[in-house]
Parts: C-alpha cells; structure tokens; sequence
C-alpha cells in the first residue's frame, strides 16, 4: 500500500490544481446519480405500495377461487366448499363513497384466515377480536387514512394498522356486506396455496382458482407507466455520465506528461491502470452519497404528482411520503460507481494499453483518439442496426424501448461527423481570414465538445419527442372529452334506489331533454379485467360518440341487442375487428354479439364493452347503477343542479354539469403529465451543465489557442464575441439536427410505445412554434454556457496570453 500512495499522490495532484475539472466530474456524477436514483425511490415506492394492496385485496401467499366473469357470487357456494371440506374464507370487497372521495372496503372472516394470508391479519395478537366481530365492530386502516376518517359517519370505530395502503378499510365480513349493500355476496375465497384439489363440478362451470404466482393486476396494469419513468431516468443518467466522460478524458489529456513519468519510474501499465480505477472509486462514492441525497430531494418533490397520477390512471393509491430503504441507497452507489467505471474506461484503456513514452506524445495520442472516433461511427452504426431490427420484428415494449434507444444512440454518436460536415459547408461562406479562422476553429474544438454537443442533442430531441406526444394527446384529448362528455349534467347516487328515483324524478321534468342510465357489470376476457358500461339509445350517442371503425349500421345493431362496441386498448389486446365475432363471459356461459365498432378510450388502462342497457340487464345478474346523465339547455343546468341536490339532500361532488368533469379530466391529465415535464426540464438542464462545464474546463486551453490571434492584432473583446459565436454555431447546428430526431422520437413514442404500454394510438400533431421555441432555448443554454469563459478571455491579462508561446506544444 505505502509504495502506491506516491502513485495516488501524483494522480490525485492533478484535482488539486485543476478545481474546475473536479468540479466538472463531482457534479457530472452527482447529476447523473440524481436523476437516475430519485426515479428508481418513486418506482420503488409505487411497487411498495401495490405489494401492501396486493397483499390485502389478494391475502398475500395464497390462492383464490374467483368467479370466471369476474363478478361476485353467492354465500351458498360458499357454504357448498366447506361441507366439500375445502378450507376456503370469504373476502368480501368494494368500493365505498363518501363525500370527498372513497374509500375500499374488504371484508374478511378471521376465524377462517389461512395463516398464509398475512396481508389480511390486521391484529396478529387477537387482543381486539371481539371489538372487531361484533357490533359496532371495529376497522382498521393506515395512520394517514385515520386522519381523514376521524369522525366520519356510517364508519365504525377505527384503529391503525401501517401495514394497510391508503384509503383502505378492512372490517369483518358482516359489517362490509351492510357497507357495500352486499349481503349474501362473495367477492373471492382464499385458501391455503398448496391446495390442488379440483372444483366441484357444479362450480368449476362459474369459478376459477387463481394460484398466488398470478401478478398482481396494479403492477401488471401500471408497469408501462415505470416503464416510461425508468427510460427517462436513465436517459438522463447517460446524459450526467456524458458530462463525467468529457471531465476524465480532458483529464487524461492533461496528465498524458504525468503518465509518462509515471511509466518512465517503473511503475507498470498494470498497476497504473489499477490506481486511475482506486481515482475514480475515491471521487465516485462522495459523488454518489451527494447525488442519492438530491434524488432524494427529486423523488420527494415529484412524489405527489407520481401519486395523482397513478390514483387517476389506475385507482393506485400511493402515499404522499417517501420512505428510506436501505438496498436503494445502496443501489444509487453502485450505479454511480459503475457509471463512473464506464465513463472512464476509455482513457483507462487508452492509457494501460499505449507504449511507455507514447502518452507523452501528441501524435500517438490524437492516434488513439482518431482509432476511437473510428470505433464511434462503427457503433453507431450498429446502434442504428438495432433500432431498425427492433422496429421491424419486435413486438413488446421492451422491443419499442430498444428502438428508441437505438436511435438516439446511433443519432449521438454520429453527431460530431454530421456537425463537421455542416461546418465544412458553412466555411464556404466566410469572408475574411476571421471568419475563415472562426469555422476552422470551430471544427477543431468540435471534439473536445463532442461529448456535451451530444448530451445537447439527446436532451433536445426528446423534448421535441416528448413535447410533440403531449400536446398532441392535449390536443385529441380534448376533443375527446367534447365528445365524450356530452350530456350537460351527470349525477352520482349513493345506491341504486336513489339513482332510480333521480332518473324518474329527471324524466319529469320539462327542461330535461333526455334522461341516459348508465348501468355498470363487469367481466374477465383473456385475463384481464373488463368494465361492461349499458347505455340508453339516444342521439346523444349517435352524434357524439367518437368511433375510430366502425360497420354498416353500427348504432342501430348495437341497440338490437346484437352487437357491441368495444374500446382500442381491448380491440387491439384481443384482435378484434368491426364485424368480428366477440365471446364474452356473462354470468352461466359466454355470449357471442358481434363487434360493431371501436372507440377510444384514453387513459384507461382496462378493456371496456360498451352494451346496449336492456342486454346488460338480461346477461348480467349483478348490474350497478349509480351514475345518470341528462341532456339539457346548458342555461337550464344550474337551477336543474340547484333542485336535484335540494330534493335529494346530494353532496359536494354528486351531482355536477359538464364544464366540471371536463374540468376534473383535465386536471388529472395535468397531473399525469407533470413528471414527464418535470423530467424533461431536468434533462434539458442537465444538457446545459454538460456544456458549461465542457467549455469552463476548455477555457485555460483556449487562452493558448487564441493567443496567436491576439498578437496579430485582434481585439480580446472580439476574440470574446468570437467565442460565443463558435458556441452558439455548435448549439445552432446541434438544435437543427436534433428537430427531425425529435419528430422521429414523437413518432415512436405514439405508433410504438404508447400502443404496446397503453394500447391506444394517438394521432401525431405538430407544432412549428414550440420547435423555434426550442431553438431559442438551445442558443440562451449555449450562450449562457460560454457566457463565463469568454468573460474570462475578454479579462484576460497579456501576460497569461504571452505564456502560451512559451508552452511546450
């Protein structure tokens, strides 16, 4: 160990004298380590959450007999199991509204809990049993759910258990089936999972059992949504290592005299090698602790709109604080260090695999670096190959990820050949040996920049992408909703018999146009959930609804009974086609109408039928009505509001006109795309960084290569202009090419990922005034960045001009 620190001392000496190069590659990393850490705390704090709901909807380690249609199902089946000698417990779930939201009810029975079913024993001691079995019984919930509850009424008294998600209630069996109008009904039957006896026969024909290794339907439903955080975090990380890449390398560059030495003294290649990793390691873990405390700070702040969106997409209900997990800790120092080791492994290379004099000698080294730009374009190259292989035989949307990754590798990589082409061509227009001299120069230096240019462009052309798909999906979203929400007033029952008498009071009325039921069912197909929504025939539909195909005729079969439409996202799961035959699960067997149409159905992440209201009363015995529209003069709305809460005592939020849904709509809309704005700036910045630390590393050198200029005559002050203006051509020509990358990347995003992460296609929009916008945005970065070294140089004494002549270059 003693004979290496001198080695160390040598290496570490460079930090000291060159603080700006150290703060470069701390901040590069802790950047990076950031970004990519703080999305991996808001994933890991989702997935958290749906393994704690998971674990109570599902009973944790444990399977289940479920109904095949996916509705619920009668005490007698129950009943028929344990005189079977089957070791089954009821559960009992649903959803109970209360003013200002809802809150999910599940009912169990603890004297026949399996021991499996740890996510369900909210009291492992017994001490409150009897509290919790009989009158007025006891529920349990999360601190925070308590908090909001305190002195609800219809509630029993309740207690906390921090095991249970948010916004969850567990209560025996008996008091859940008064809560949810419920009684004889069974949502599931759990049993120990090692059970393998088949069904009776009498019920295999309407129940099923679900082995515990089935996924948890939330995790299944929102893994595209982590899927889309996951790039984007790491994109912004190859986007910080970009700035830690250009930080070693200038440092390499700079130290080729010391390795020299080095070398010269005996020690081996080998050993020097090995000391540059122990450099890294010692700069990557206080980088890494810094950059896993601000994404910390990141995840913290972003955690909300995480939640919203999550609770509005999938009804995932993830708390509002972020825990402390030890792996992630751990997990954010590992990739900062194996970030650094990646980002450094060429000049490590480089230097453990020259001759012993060689990297003291330019040429030999511009030799290496020639080879490695040759090496670039080949992988580029091979980058491209991929993205166009994934494009055309990949399915999945792993494959779509790999595409896009693709791309915009390929496109960096080729980014510094495609600028010295467009500044050969720009050469031509100079006037003057200034001018002349700013183009050669700007070609010149498009190496030492090559790697900021790139996170530039990578930084770019996703905001284009990214901004593209959500203006468009704003755009078609709504008028999506104009389409949708067509009915001026919507009211939400608290049971059944009131939403009746709402919708016969409604009918009475004289400024009523029309009155539209809308009963709900549910059902399986192909494994996943389904909402089965009936409807009123009426023109409100006819006119409005927004179909993407459609058959002949296809409102007038639908109304008959015949045919069904069927939302994108199930259409495209299942291939079905307007005219196609559709086998759906209906309570004793399958119903076989005809697929009349498709419609969108943004946002939703379950399939959804949508049936003529008299069918879904004959095929379905268990049929919710709760929610009522009408049709009505939009000037007669707020009297009409006013008289239906007055009548039927409604509260806040029951009963609502148009412009609010819509208004709520868009709000969650909002929310959803606020972590992908929030990401997209924090790339954009990052972005920003990489070239302002590029060019405040760059700025000593540069005093040597302008010094020629300045002793043939020419101002510093321009020199100083002529500086910004070589930064702004880079950044120019760099924001040029990252705009039809940018459209490429938008294009993916909707016709790819979006279809395989959500199953709906959007329409893509364009939007030429953010693209200059955009533009403006590359230019001020890039203006801001090289804003510092050209003060530098317009302050420049001449001595420090004089002493490049001297140099040994």
């Amino acid at each position: 160990m003693n004979r290496w620190w001198p080695v160390m001392r040598a290496l570490l000496g460079h930090w000291r004298r060159h603080p700006v190069q150290f703060a470069t590659l701390i901040v590069g990393l802790a950047v990076a380590t950031a970004l990519w850490s703080g999305v991996q705390a808001l994933n890991a704090e989702a997935r958290a959450s749906y393994d704690r709901a998971a674990a109570v909807v599902g009973g944790g380690a444990v399977a289940s007999i479920i109904s095949i249609d996916g509705g619920r199902f009668g005490i007698a089946d129950y009943l028929a199991l344990r005189r079977e000698g089957w070791p089954v417990s009821p559960i009992l779930e649903g959803t109970w509204r209360r003013e200002g939201g809802s809150l999910r009810v599940v009912g169990v029975e603890p004297v026949t809990l399996p021991e499996e079913a740890e996510g369900l024993v909210v009291d492992p001691d017994a001490s409150r049993a009897v509290e919790f079995l009989t009158p007025p019984w006891l529920g349990f919930v999360a601190p925070e759910t308590l908090a909001e509850l305190e002195g609800a009424p219809d509630l029993p008294p309740l207690a906390e258990d921090a095991s249970l998600p948010p916004d969850t209630l567990v209560v025996d069996i008996a008091l859940a089936e008064i809560l949810l109008g419920a009684e004889g009904r069974i949502s599931r039957l759990i049993l120990p999972p090692e059970w393998d006896r088949p069904l009776p026969g009498a019920l295999a024909a309407r129940l099923r059992l679900a082995g515990p290794e089935e996924e948890p339907e939330l995790a299944r439903l929102t893994d595209s949504f982590h899927l889309n955080l996951t790039a984007f975090g790491f994109l912004a990380f190859v986007v910080g290592l970009f700035i830690v890449y250009s930080a070693t390398g200038l440092a390499f560059e700079e130290r080729r005299a010391t390795f020299r030495t080095l070398r010269a003294c005996g020690v081996p290649a080998a050993g020097l090698a090995m000391a540059l990793v122990g450099e890294t390691l010692a700069l990557a873990l206080p980088a890494g602790a810094a950059g896993i405390g601000a994404g910390y700070a990141v995840a913290a702040a972003l955690l909300p709109d995480v939640a919203a969106s999550l609770r509005g997409l999938y009804g995932a209900q993830v708390p509002g604080s972020l825990g402390l997990e030890p792996a992630w800790w751990l997990a954010g120092l590992g990739v900062s260090v194996a970030g650094a080791l990646a980002a450094s492994a060429t000049s490590l290379w480089r230097a453990w695999t020259l001759p012993v004099l060689a990297p003291a000698q330019p040429e030999a080294w511009r030799a290496a670096t020639a080879r490695s730009l040759r090496r670039q374009v080949a992988l580029a190259a091979f980058a491209l190959a991929v993205a166009l292989l994934a494009w055309t035989f990949g399915e999945t949307l792993e494959a779509g990820f790999m595409l896009m990754g693709g791309l915009l590798l390929g496109a960096a990589l080729l980014l510094p050949a495609l600028i010295a082409t467009m500044l050969r061509l720009g050469a031509g227009s100079a006037r003057g040996p200034v001018s002349e001299w700013l183009w050669a120069d700007a070609r010149q230096g498009l190496g030492a920049l090559s790697l900021a240019l790139m996170a530039l462009l990578l930084a770019l052309a996703v905001n284009v992408g990214v901004g593209t798909m959500v203006e468009s999906f704003r755009l078609t979203f709504t008028g999506y909703l104009d389409q949708r929400l067509a009915p001026e007033l919507y009211v939400t029952a608290r049971d059944e018999a009131e939403a009746r008498a709402v919708a016969e009071w409604l009918g009475t009325r004289p400024e009523v146009e029309s009155v539209l039921p809308l009963p709900r069912a549910s059902t399986r197909m192909g494994g996943w959930p389904v909402e089965i929504y009936g409807f009123r025939d009426d023109r409100t539909y006819r006119e409005s609804w927004p179909l993407l195909a459609a058959m002949p005729e296809a409102w007038d079969a639908v109304a008959e009974g015949k045919a069904v439409m069927i939302s994108e996202q199930l259409a495209r799961r299942l291939g079905i086609a307007p005219g196609d035959p559709v086998e759906l699960p209906v309570p004793g067997g399958i119903w076989r109408p005809v697929a009349a149409g498709i419609y969108p159905d943004y946002g939703n992440p379950e399939g959804q039928i949508m049936v003529a209201e008299p069918a879904v009363h004959e095929h379905w015995d268990e049929v919710t009505l709760r929610q009522i529209a009408a049709r009505a003069e939009p000037a007669d709305v707020p009297s009409l509001l006013h008289a239906i809460e007055t009548r039927f005592g409604l509260g806040e939020g029951q009963a609502v006109d148009q412009a609010r849904v819509k208004a709520g709509s868009q709000e969650i809309f909002e929310r959803t795309f606020a972590v992908t704005v929030a990401l997209n700036a924090l790339t954009l910045t990052v972005a920003g960084i990489a070239l302002f630390t590029n060019l405040l590393a760059l700025s000593g050198a540069r005093l040597v290569q302008v010094a020629p200029l300045w002793a043939m005559g020419v101002p510093r002050r321009v020199l100083a202009r002529l500086e910004l203006a070589r930064a702004l051509v880079l950044a120019g020509f760099t924001a040029v090419l990252a705009l039809p990358l940018g459209l490429l990347v938008a294009v993916v995003l909707t016709d790819v990922v979006n279809v395989r992460a959500f199953g709906w296609r959007l329409p893509v929009h364009f939007f030429p005034r953010d693209w200059a916008l955009l533009f403006a945005m590359a230019l001020a970065t890039a203006f801001a960045a090289a804003l510092l070294p050209a003060l530098r140089l317009r302050r420049a004494e001449p001595a420090d001009l004089i002493r490049g002549f001297s140099n040994e270059r």
